[in-house]
C-alpha cells in the first residue's frame, strides 16, 4: 500500500479519486494515467504510493470496507430491539439505494471484473461478504435462542441484502431494499414466534 514517501492527504485523494472513477465506470475501463490526472499527482506520486492498479483497487476496496461497516453499524445502533436491529439493515439499503451515485456492491463490481484474475481481490471481496455475514449473524443470535435457527435466519436475511443490491443496482430504484425489509420481516417472526 502507500509508501512513507507520499504524504497521507495525496494517499487519501489518489484513494478517493479512483474510487469515484471505478464505481462510476468499472475498474478495467479506469487507467492509471486518467487516476492521475483526475487526482492532481505526479505519476511518480501515483506509483510510489500504489506500485499497482491491484494495490490501489485493494486500497480503495478497504476504504469502502470502513464506509459500509460505519454505515449499517449506525443504522442498527438507532434502532430499538432485535428485529428492528434486523429490519435497520434493509432501511440502510433503501436510503444507499436512492442514492443518486449508487451503482451496486463495490465488492460485486470488483469480484465480477477482477475476481477471475486477480486472487487478491477476490479474497478482498470474499472476506468483506463474510464479515456482512458475521454481523447479520450477531444480530439473529439476538433475536433467536436456537443458534442453528439463528445461523440459519442470518444467511436468509443475508441472501436477501445481497440480492437486493444487485437488483437495485439493475433496475435503478430503491423498491429492492423495500421488498427484501417486507420478506426479511416474513422469516424473522416465522423464526422468531
Amino acid at each position: 500500500m502507500a509508501t512513507s514517501t507520499v504524504e497521507p492527504e495525496t494517499t487519501a485523494r489518489i484513494v478517493d479519486t479512483a474510487d469515484a472513477l471505478f464505481y462510476a465506470r468499472g475498474i478495467q475501463s479506469v487507467g492509471m494515467d486518467e487516476i492521475r490526472t483526475t487526482a492532481g499527482v505526479s505519476l511518480k506520486k501515483l506509483y510510489a504510493a500504489f506500485p499497482g492498479k491491484d494495490q490501489l483497487v485493494a486500497a480503495v476496496l478497504t476504504g469502502r470496507h470502513g464506509l459500509w461497516e460505519r454505515g449499517i453499524r449506525a443504522a442498527v445502533d438507532s434502532a430499538e430491539g432485535p428485529r428492528a436491529k434486523m429490519l435497520a439493515v434493509y432501511d440502510f439499503l433503501e436510503s444507499w439505494f436512492g442514492d443518486d451515485t449508487f451503482r451496486g456492491c463495490g465488492f460485486i463490481n470488483a469480484f465480477g471484473e477482477l475476481g477471475a484474475t486477480s486472487p487478491a481481490i477476490a479474497v478482498i471481496a470474499r472476506e468483506h461478504k463474510e464479515s456482512f455475514q458475521r454481523f447479520v449473524s450477531e444480530l439473529a443470535v439476538q433475536a433467536v435462542s436456537d443458534v442453528e435457527r439463528a445461523e440459519e435466519l442470518a444467511a436468509q436475511l443475508a441472501l436477501l441484502a445481497e440480492g437486493a443490491q444487485t437488483t437495485a443496482a439493475i433496475a435503478g430504484t430503491p423498491d429492492a431494499a423495500v421488498h427484501a425489509r417486507r420478506a426479511a420481516a416474513v422469516l424473522i417472526d416465522a423464526a422468531t414466534p
